[in-house]
């Protein structure tokens, strides 16, 4: 049970006049109410009892509060008290101690000197609004003669470094004010210094106890800050002997008075187990954010912020951070392959990403995604070895995700890829609906188109460039069968000059209207060069079967969106080891699946806000997009909750999950170790090979 101020209202108990600060409220519980009611009216309580009964701090013994020590040293504001306490000392004057009433009782200290015979004048208690320590005796503490004593722990291993002490007095800092006035607070700008006051104080104050650990507020606090603290007693006022050791973030401080005997143990982060929690939630926090611990460290040793190692930080990934992202993709895997196996037909794309271009890729990562809703709803890692080589691993992805669908009962309708090979003949073995992506043959055709263009003598080619890929995306989305898209596609041939009847039935002629043109070079001729390399490529048999298979919906666009956010958790100049590369692949798509169909952002007006750019396929045209809201991360934070309060609590059956993946063994395994002496003793550098 926790102190509780009241704004009005005093102290219950029969006989007890003095103004409180500390009024525990009377327990609802029944055995405990019924002693502190037969303790407040002296075994005389009257049939009706009022709503509200306080009972203050001076009734209770020293034993029955939970942190009376912090209290009495000034270092918590409201006392607590055990639960099941019953109050037990009567008068005003009793169990008073020095700086533990709630009342802000102030005790001026008594001496006599010897020199003197008369008594010194007498003193009481009297409540005041001062704080505890203002009619203390002032002092300026010049330099503290305690020998600061700093033990550095390592992270990860066995050493740890040694001993380090230092005689150096330490000096207080000239007081300063607690905010400077030029730095108002972010939100509101406050004007009158009281209310600056009032708003610091509710600012400074700690979270509430129920908060979780992860969720409180963390700060940057210097060591000097810190050590004001601790280095004067806060009982006596003189120096103390304070010992500091740190893991990681996390800093502790043991703190004795040889002089009272004071003893304090503060620790800047809460324990979890035997694991700073600070050190675990940065870790957790890099990872989940597909931020670089590298990158990371670089940053705190600019600023010389204390940090953890590189096998910390793996540690904790291995145990609890990896074993929850793979937990939590599962589970909203399996929520939207269930919404999918509901579905009638189900449009999904797929496409492979490599992690290094050519066939020097060592990972291959094949996501399929459900076009309607633009979600992703599985990635295959596929290592080469697995399969014998790099251009094996995108049939091999496929194989797998179809596999898992198939599982789960989700009815395909078709299937939108690019014109790879093997994934061609793979579908048509399975008799699955199989349709190409417009953009990949668009941007074959139009290299091919630019090709011819630089030749002599067909130069006018490049005028007809962007007409004709506009037409490979009329054709596709405007057809309904395949003869009806080749009808459509061998149209242009015979518009480029300037013939716009065609005697193919299914399309008579052209759609737009018949306009006479100025310029008459731009046609080509059907005896010219360029024109007959122009209809070589556009009706040769492999460009005909591929336009008939066009998709006539959906594109895959979206998954190569989300191949550029795989950049942001996996960028290809890192190598990861197989499992930290699956599960940041999850984070990837976990972070597209929240944030892909974000509405546009608008002004406060409800304008909608557009950005122009000017990609480098357009040659300088700018093009506008849309602009969308600002990225959400709530799987972050669910993430969290799950780490902290389950996988922490509990990492078994979390990490038989992880270790269930079958991982496949590195590319160097095929080869023979070589012994390390020998390869060293053999090293010659290029340029020191000696005399030829």
């Amino acid at each position: 049970m926790a102190c509780k101020r009241a704004k009005h209202g005093s102290c219950s108990v029969f006989g007890c006049t003095n103004e409180h600060r500390s009024l525990f409220l009377v327990p609802s519980s029944e055995p405990i109410k019924k002693q502190w009611v037969n303790f407040i009216f002296q075994k005389n309580a009257p049939i009706q009892l009022p709503k509200v009964l306080y009972v203050c701090a001076k009734h209770f013994t020293d034993d029955c509060f939970l942190n009376l020590g912090q209290y009495s040293a000034g270092l918590a504001e409201r006392l607590k008290i055990k639960s099941g306490s019953v109050p037990t000392l009567l008068g005003s004057a009793t169990n008073l101690r020095q700086g533990s009433t709630s009342s802000a009782c102030i005790q001026l200290r008594l001496s006599r000197d010897v020199a003197c015979q008369t008594d010194p004048l007498e003193t009481h208690t009297v409540g005041t609004q001062l704080s505890l320590h203002t009619l203390w005796p002032h002092f300026r503490s010049e330099g503290v003669q305690a020998n600061v004593s700093c033990k550095d722990f390592s992270v990860g291993t066995s050493n740890a470094d040694p001993l380090c002490l230092s005689s150096t007095p330490l000096k207080r800092p000239p007081k300063r004010p607690r905010l400077d006035l030029d730095e108002q607070l972010e939100d509101d700008t406050l004007e009158d210094s009281s209310l600056v006051e009032a708003s610091l104080d509710s600012t400074l104050k700690s979270e509430d106890s129920s908060t979780p650990t992860h969720n409180c507020k963390k700060y940057i606090v210097y060591e000097n800050c810190i050590m004001e603290l601790f280095n004067v007693c806060p009982v006596c006022t003189r120096a103390c002997d304070v010992r500091t050791q740190r893991l990681g973030t996390f800093l502790s401080v043991k703190q004795w008075c040889p002089h009272c005997t004071f003893r304090r143990h503060w620790n800047s982060q809460p324990i979890l187990g035997s694991v700073p929690s600070g050190n675990l939630h940065l870790s957790a926090a890099v990872y989940l954010s597909g931020a670089s611990f590298i990158q990371i460290e670089k940053v705190f040793n600019a600023m010389k912020l204390q940090l953890f190692r590189y096998e910390t930080f793996q540690r904790h990934a291995r145990a609890f951070i990896e074993p929850a992202v793979i937990h939590h993709w599962k589970v909203t895997q399996d929520v939207n392959l269930q919404r999918l196996s509901q579905e009638e037909k189900v449009i999904v794309g797929g496409d492979m990403r490599a992690d290094f271009p050519g066939h020097s890729a060592k990972y291959g990562s094949y996501t399929m995604m459900d076009l309607h809703t633009n979600t992703v709803v599985d990635i295959q890692l596929v290592q080469s070895n697995e399969v014998g080589g790099s251009c094996h691993m995108e049939k091999e992805g496929l194989a797998r995700s179809l596999a898992l669908l198939e599982s789960h009962g989700v009815n395909l309708d078709c299937i939108v890829t690019d014109r790879h090979p093997q994934v061609q003949k793979f579908l048509r073995e399975r008799n699955i609906t199989h349709y190409y992506d417009v953009w990949h043959m668009a941007k074959g055709i139009s290299k091919k188109l630019e090709a011819i263009s630089q030749q002599k003598d067909c130069e006018k080619l490049k005028k007809w460039i962007k007409s004709i890929n506009n037409h490979i995306y009329w054709t596709a989305a405007g057809s309904t069968s395949e003869p009806e898209r080749i009808a459509k596609w061998t149209a242009i041939l015979n518009h480029v000059r300037d013939v716009h009847t065609h005697e193919d039935p299914l399309y008579p002629k052209c759609e737009h209207v018949i306009r006479k043109t100025t310029d008459k070079n731009k046609w080509l001729q059907a005896d010219s060069l360029v024109f007959n390399k122009l209809e070589k490529l556009l009706t040769n048999k492999r460009t005909l079967k591929d336009v008939a298979k066009l998709s006539p919906h959906h594109q895959t666009s979206s998954l190569e969106a989300f191949h550029a956010v795989i950049l942001r958790f996996a960028p290809k100049n890192v190598i990861f080891p197989f499992i930290g590369m699956l599960c940041r692949l999850y984070l990837a798509a976990m972070h597209y699946n929240e944030n892909a169909n974000r509405p546009q952002a608008e002004t406060e007006d409800g304008v909608p806000l557009f950005k122009i750019s000017f990609p480098k396929t357009r040659k300088g045209e700018c093009i506008v997009k849309p602009q969308k809201t600002q990225p959400t991360f709530g799987y972050v934070a669910d993430m969290m909750d799950l780490i902290f309060e389950k996988v922490f609590v509990n990492p078994m059956p979390y990490t038989d999950a992880l270790l269930a993946i079958p991982v496949p063994e590195d590319l160097s395994a095929q080869y023979e170790k070589p012994d390390r002496e020998e390869v060293i003793a053999n090293f010659v550098s290029m340029f020191k090979r000696g005399a030829v």
